[in-house]
Order: C-alpha cells, then structure tokens, then sequence
C-alpha cells in the first residue's frame, strides 16, 4: 500500500531538543542514557548496565581460551567504533563515570515536559481516504492502514490492532536483535584473535623446533646436511598447511563480521526513523536479516593442540652412535682418504696417533 505524507511545521527549539535527545541514547538499549553513565577509552559512551551486558556476554569465552597471558579483567568492543576496550580488574566498575552527560539528562528531562523519543507531529495519510491517519496495523496483511480501511475498505475481514502496539513490539524485538548481533561480534572478533595467537604460537614453536634441529644436526658429519634439508622442508610444509587453514577460517570469520556489522548500522540507522509507519514497512525484512545472521554457524575452530609441532622432534644419538663406527676401508684410495683424515683430526683437536683406530697403524 503506498501513502502520502502529510507533515506539522516544525518549531525551532523542538528540532533543537530532538537533535539533543538523539546525542543522548545508549547505542545497546536505544533509550536515553541512565545513570551512572560510563566513557570508554574511544570516548564514547554507554549505560553502565548495557556496558555490563556486553562485556558478560564476551568475556567468558575469552577466558575460556585457557591462556595464562589473558588480563584478570577482560575486554570487550565498543558497539559503536568496535575499538577494543580492555578492563582492569574491578570490570566494568574501573570505567569513568560521565558525569557531563549525566548532567546534561538531568537538565534535558527538567526542561522537556514529552515522553522520551517524541517528535513533532508527522502523520503518514491512507492513500485511499486522504481525510484519514495511518492509526491502525493490519495483522491478517501485515501493513499499516486506517480505520475507514478495516470498516469499509480492503482490510475489513481481516485482523487488525493498533499501531502503537505493534510499533513498540516489533521494535523490541529488533532492539533485543541488535544485542544478541553485537554480543556475537564481540565473540567473533575474540575467536580471531584466539586464532591469531594460533598462528603466532605455531610459529614460534616452528622456529623453536628449526632450533632443536639446527643444533643436533651441528654434532653430525656433513653427509646428515641433506636428511638435515629434507626435514626442515616437512616441517615447513606442515606448518604453511596448517597456516594456510587457520588463516582461511580467519577471513571466513573476518567476512563474517564485516556483513554482521553492516546490517547492525543498518538496523541502528532504522531504529532512528521517527515515524511509526515507514519504520514498519521495513522492520520486518530487517528483523528476518538480523534473526537469520545470529544463527549463522561458522566452521569450527582448529582442535585443541592443533598448533603443537612436537612430532617434529628429531633424536639423533643412534645416528652419531653409528657414525662413530664408521671406519677407513682399505682400497686405491688409501693414501688420499689417510690425508683428509687427518685434516679433520688437526681440525678438530684430534689426540695422538694411538688415539687412531687400529686400522691405521
């Protein structure tokens, strides 16, 4: 159904004190902020209870992680900037009260006799008959319509109930949308970072192992330089697959978080229409859209442990224990294989001539 809009003048202090009560609401709960009002380091502000209600809703997957360099207090996203805020012990409890805004409500609510989120006369008009407002909400039909529309016109068999009631339930119901959406990017964002720490930890534990390698294989002869080579590249190998999988389930989540905090704007920037009818001929969609992105599954994380690279470990006594067994053998080559080694005893520190196996006597 298409309507016409016919709209009231607007006076100047009422436009002044609605662009003030815009300032004035909690990005979370979408009412006018209530005491005591808290700043987040990216300075901006939400009630201490939605704060709260965010940071819970975060912070026991964060701990959950099992890591001991995790901060005893925890963090969490700014709903409105998605910087990250990190909390000391005391929680949501060491952030800064604003007494700025606390004030500035007490003065707002002392100065304006209307109830919150009142704006200046709109009405949308029923197209059908210009004479009459948009005051009821077909059920049956699911658009908003007039009352001549249900006694006379084409809503009169079906079920209707007044518009303010509706208003209030379907956006209720986007409200709560839009936490459950902002509480599951914050768990999002935390699992990227788990995976992040992932990747750093297989990559410290990679070079920690090239390490172990570099070492043992110094005690050998050169002869081990190529096992040596082949071993490395393994590793390197299984650590690029790995990688390579843990970094794919980051931009799937990255890709996820981008869409999901999208459609929380443009939930936001629809929770701000004023006008009940034109809000509610799009709340719908937008309520599907954000119900359907909340029980979006993203693939599982890596298993537990998945970052060791433990069976890398390499144990080289049995090789040097049978290289000591390595002997001259006699042969054309006698005189040359004697000299070279020689030149590896005087190399490497090599005792008296009786120290020589017997064969060379």
């Amino acid at each position: 159904m298409n309507f016409a809009v016919g709209f009231k003048p607007l006076l100047g202090d009422a436009h002044s004190m609605d662009n003030l009560e815009k300032q004035l609401i909690c990005p979370i709960c979408l009412e006018m902020f209530s005491k005591p009002v808290v700043i987040l380091p990216c300075q901006h502000n939400l009630c201490r209870k939605c704060a709260n209600d965010v940071f819970q809703a975060s912070n026991p997957l964060w701990q959950s992680r099992g890591s001991t360099t995790v901060s005893s207090g925890g963090r969490f996203r700014c709903p409105s900037c998605r910087h990250e805020v990190v909390l000391d012990r005391h929680g949501v409890y060491g952030l800064q009260r604003n007494l700025l805004v606390e004030n500035i409500i007490d003065i707002y609510k002392q100065e304006s006799s209307r109830p919150l989120h009142s704006k200046a006369e709109q009405h949308l008009m029923c197209e059908e008959h210009e004479e009459e407002k948009i005051n009821i909400y077909c059920l049956s039909c699911e658009v908003p319509t007039c009352s001549l529309c249900k006694v006379f016109g084409a809503h009169k068999d079906c079920e209707v109930a007044p518009l303010p009631t509706i208003y209030k339930r379907q956006k209720s119901e986007l409200s709560d949308g839009i936490a459950m959406l902002v509480a599951g990017n914050d768990r999002v964002q935390a699992v990227i970072t788990q995976m992040e720490e992932v990747c750093q930890t297989i990559e410290d534990n990679s070079r920690r192992q090239k390490q172990l390698l570099n070492q043992r294989f110094e005690t050998l002869c050169a002869v081990l330089e190529e096992r040596k080579g082949e071993l490395l590249q393994a590793l390197a190998r299984e650590q690029e697959q790995k990688l390579q999988r843990v970094r794919g389930l980051i931009r799937q989540y990255g890709d996820h978080l981008e869409a999901s905090s999208k459609l929380v704007e443009s939930a936001i920037q629809s929770m701000e229409e004023p006008q009940m009818a034109l809000y509610l001929q799009q709340a719908k969609e937008l309520i599907n859209k954000v119900g359907a992105m909340s029980k979006v599954e993203l693939e599982g994380r890596p298993e537990p442990g998945y970052e060791s690279m433990e069976q890398f470990a390499v144990s080289v006594e049995h090789v040097a224990e049978m290289l000591r067994t390595i002997d001259f053998q006699p042969g054309a080559a006698w005189e040359e294989e004697d000299e070279e080694a020689a030149l590896d005893g005087d190399e490497g520190g090599a005792g008296p001539e009786e120290e020589r196996p017997e064969g060379l006597h």
